[in-house]
């Protein structure tokens, strides 16, 4: 999900290493947080890639500074990634927000919404964090106060984000 923060917010503009670095703790904040050992290895992964230019220009005070763009293929990556993305970003809840917050970036409308089935779908699939002899829990079942919480809070989440999505999808269908 580190490559695709750092092609989505380069799509939007050239940045120095340091602004990326604050986009990329901005949108996934406390949840996971980039650490320089693992964004400036992914930089020079893209760059290497052809997907991203880094070029040195003088600091405003200080020591000069690398600006990152994407490249025309970097482009093509980016929204090659967001059109097909892998089931884990569909279906993992932090990196699926990662993926929406650069969806916007597709610019077919039917591509978009192809996206959000997928996670519809996902969504759709009963699931629990907790089974009993294969069966899973529901929040009125579960004796322990914290576990039905957790279930309880899912629930809400999940109801949210279906009406959503529903929501968007139509939008983009119209």
């Amino acid at each position: 999900m580190l490559e695709l923060s750092i092609l989505g917010f380069l799509y939007e503009k050239p940045l120095h290493g340091y602004e990326l670095k604050e986009r990329i703790h901005g949108l996934s904040g406390h949840v996971r947080p980039v650490s320089d050992g693992a964004l400036y290895p992914a930089i020079t992964r893209l760059v290497k890639n052809g997907l991203v230019d880094s070029r040195t220009e003088p600091g405003a005070s200080a020591a000069p500074r690398r600006t990152l763009s994407l490249t025309p293929e970097g482009r093509r990556e980016l929204l090659a990634r967001l059109r097909t993305p892998k089931d884990a970003e569909i279906t993992d809840g932090q990196r699926f927000f990662t993926l929406l917050a650069f969806l916007g970036r597709l610019p077919d409308r039917a591509d978009q919404a192809a996206v959000l089935r997928r996670r519809q779908e996902f969504l759709n699939t009963p699931a629990s964090f907790f089974y009993e002899d294969g069966t899973p829990v529901s929040a009125e079942r579960e004796p322990d106060l914290f576990r039905r919480g957790m279930l309880r809070i899912a629930r809400a989440t999940g109801a949210a984000e279906k009406a959503w999505l529903a929501e968007a999808v139509a939008h983009l269908e119209s």
